[in-house]
């Protein structure tokens, strides 16, 4: 999401609360190694404050601040803005869990609302997973031999977003993420693949081969999938199965055979 498209949905939110009655507000702030008491004049001032500190990048002080609106003003008209910015929070402050569950929340509640597509969006981007972790990157580890986790999860999600709201001003990011995701999720089954393969596995190996193949079609894994298959139907002594899937592997990768 675009710092443009954040301010600007946020400018629309405050026009929409103009005729709010001026509301007074005692929100007590605990910090990690002090405790501060604010006192907050009115919920548009709040609310201004809060995403001044997201531009900021203050992002702790945005949710206590978002946190406390939400406990006292639940059902004010910037109540779903409000839920809205509280879950980009979460998400830029490395909170994924808070986040899926302000996404959640947001959908249960709202499932017409014409930000749907954005809280599917921060739900999908909290169980994105793009980098190795600590351990891959200290021991040059390949992350394709590391579980997917959440990566499925992602991927199921921007899928949905990509086919509900194909004008979303998110599914360009979307369909790009999934991309990744395909080869991540592609690479991660041969991996499994090639290791029942070694153990003489074969019908194991050939499952999962054919899964990545099938499941994540167009992945850059594809021609790795079509020779674990191959293995896989010679270690069982399926010769003719063996010749068909080289005549796959030579139709679609004809530079490489």
């Amino acid at each position: 999401m675009t710092e443009a498209t954040h301010r600007a949905t946020g400018i629309r939110g405050i026009a929409r609360c103009a005729v709010l009655a001026v509301l007074a507000l005692i929100a007590a702030c605990a910090g990690n190694d002090e405790r501060e008491e604010t006192l907050i004049s009115n919920i548009t001032t709040a609310y201004e404050t809060a995403q001044e500190s997201v531009r900021n990048q203050n992002y702790r002080r945005a949710i206590q601040i978002f946190e406390t609106l939400q406990a006292r003003f639940p059902f004010s008209d910037l109540s779903k803005q409000i839920q809205l910015e509280l879950m980009y929070a979460y998400y830029k402050s490395n909170k994924p869990e808070q986040a899926i569950d302000a996404a959640d929340q947001f959908m249960r509640e709202n499932p017409t609302h014409e930000r749907y597509d954005y809280a599917l969006y921060i739900k999908a981007l909290s169980y994105f997973e793009n980098r190795p972790g600590l351990l891959e990157r200290w021991f040059n580890r390949d992350v394709a031999n590391r579980p997917p986790r959440d990566a499925a999860l992602s991927f199921s999600l921007l899928k949905r977003l990509v086919d509900r709201y194909p004008a979303s001003p998110y599914a360009a990011d979307a369909e790009q993420r999934m991309v990744y995701l395909k080869n991540r999720l592609a690479a991660y089954e041969n991996s499994v693949a090639r290791f029942y393969l070694r153990q003489g596995a074969y019908v194991a190996a050939l499952n999962r081969a054919q899964n990545a193949l099938i499941e994540y079609n167009g992945s850059d894994s594809g021609r790795e999938s079509l020779d674990i298959i191959v293995a896989a139907y010679e270690g069982l002594g399926m010769s003719e199965l063996a010749a068909d899937a080289r005549r796959v592997r030579s139709a679609n990768f004809p530079n490489d055979s």
